[in-house]
Order: structure tokens, then C-alpha cells, then sequence
């Protein structure tokens, strides 16, 4: 990777930390395509890699507020949609999968918009672990399911709980991809490189996440699904 290459990945993993460390959402969502363009080899190892300290910070930082009873549930279902993705994978094109993940996401988001608030019960946790299980392990991306279940949920609930799910799932596909052979010393020289700037966005987190309401949350929320869902739309046109 160049120098130029180089210095736009960190500005982009310290935005992202920052984005993600404030609101709970939206690393692998901006950083993804940065560095599919400029370096798509490092992907998805590195991004995987970096969100570990970054959700083991948001975890700490709100241990408080963690509910273990739903990241309990949503990582059983979790575990198994890893394996449903993976079927899919096998049976669908990516552009097939893509197209049927984006609308899917697009359609819940604006659904949820109008549904009243609702406490997320066993089989919504559930069913929030298994489409993510799917969709992280297809397409990338994995958040949407989770913010959508969760988003009437106090702020720093939905964030510590969030990442608590997120550590997990990262964990299981990291696994896969070392016993696959996936990941490699590029992967994790540049990871090392990008550390600092990961640190700086995680740091500068800290001054605003306390501050963002619950209404602004949820709108967060429905624009981070809906955005996710017309990339999955668009990354093949």
C-alpha cells in the first residue's frame, strides 16, 4: 500500500472509530468501501480485526448497561445464521444475495419506522442473531438486524449490548477465516499500522457519546439501515 493509500485508510479507520465509539454502529459500514478501493486484499480480515478493540471499548466503557440476557440470545441465533450464510452462499449468486439482503434491510427499516415501541423478546433476539448470522457472513455487513431489534432500547443499552454481539460473531468468522488459510502477514502488518489511528477515534468518542439522545439514536439507526441496504442495492451496478 502507498503512502497516499496508506494515509486515507487511517483517516478512515479514525472516522469510523469515532462513528462507531459515539453511536454504537457504522465502522465496517464506512470503512468497507474505503479500503475496497484502495487495498481490497486487506478485507475482510482487517476490518474484523479492528473492530475487536474498538467493540471491547464500547463494552467496557458502558459494562454498565450490557444486557447479557439479549446478547445471549442473539448470539445463539448468531451461531447458527453463520452457517445459514454460508448455505446461501453456496446456493445464490453474490449479486442474487446482495440484491435480497439490501431490500430486505431497506423494507424492515422503513416497517420498523411505523411499527410502535416494542421491548425485543426471545424470538426477535433470535431472529435479529440469525439474519445477522446471514448477512455478516454473506455480504459484510451485519449491523442492521441488530439496530433495528434494539432500537427502543435505552442508548447506552443498545451500544454496550450491540458490541458485546458484535465481539462475539467476530470472533466465530475470524476463526473461519484462520482455519481457511484467510489470513495472512499482510493483513496483519497493516492492522498494526492502523491501530493508532483506531485508537484516535476511539479516544475522541468518549467526548460525545454521552451526549447523542434517544431520538436522535433511533433516527441514526433507521438512515444506517436503510444506507446499508442501497449499498448492497448499488455495489454491483
Amino acid at each position: 500500500m502507498s503512502t497516499e493509500h496508506m494515509l486515507i485508510a487511517a483517516l478512515t479507520v479514525a472516522f469510523s472509530a469515532f462513528v462507531q465509539g459515539a453511536s454504537g454502529l457504522g465502522f465496517a459500514l464506512i470503512c468497507t468501501p474505503v479500503l475496497m478501493l484502495i487495498q481490497p486484499g486487506l478485507l475482510p480480515v482487517c476490518v474484523l480485526v479492528l473492530m475487536l478493540p474498538l467493540n471491547l471499548y464500547v463494552a467496557w466503557r458502558e459494562r454498565h448497561a450490557i444486557n447479557l440476557r439479549s446478547a445471549g440470545w442473539v448470539s445463539v441465533g448468531r451461531l447458527v445464521g453463520t452457517f445459514g450464510g454460508l448455505a446461501l452462499l453456496v446456493m445464490l449468486s453474490a449479486k442474487a444475495m446482495s440484491i435480497f439482503v439490501g431490500a430486505s434491510t431497506i423494507a424492515a427499516a422503513v416497517v420498523t419506522w411505523f411499527v410502535p415501541t416494542f421491548t425485543p423478546g426471545i424470538l426477535a433476539l433470535l431472529l435479529a442473531g440469525l439474519i445477522t448470522g446471514v448477512t455478516e457472513t454473506s455480504t459484510g455487513i451485519g449491523g442492521p438486524p441488530l439496530a433495528l431489534t434494539m432500537q427502543h432500547r435505552p442508548v447506552a443499552e443498545m451500544r454496550a449490548t450491540i458490541a458485546i454481539c458484535f465481539i462475539f460473531g467476530q470472533v466465530i468468522s475470524l476463526l473461519f477465516l484462520f482455519f481457511m488459510g484467510k489470513i495472512q502477514s499482510p493483513h496483519v502488518q497493516a492492522t498494526l499500522v492502523l491501530l493508532p489511528a483506531l485508537f484516535i477515534g476511539m479516544w475522541a468518542s468518549r467526548w460525545i457519546h454521552a451526549r447523542i439522545s434517544a431520538r436522535f439514536m433511533r433516527i441514526f439507526v433507521q438512515v444506517f439501515a436503510i444506507v446499508s441496504g442501497l449499498g448492497l442495492l448499488l455495489k454491483d451496478f
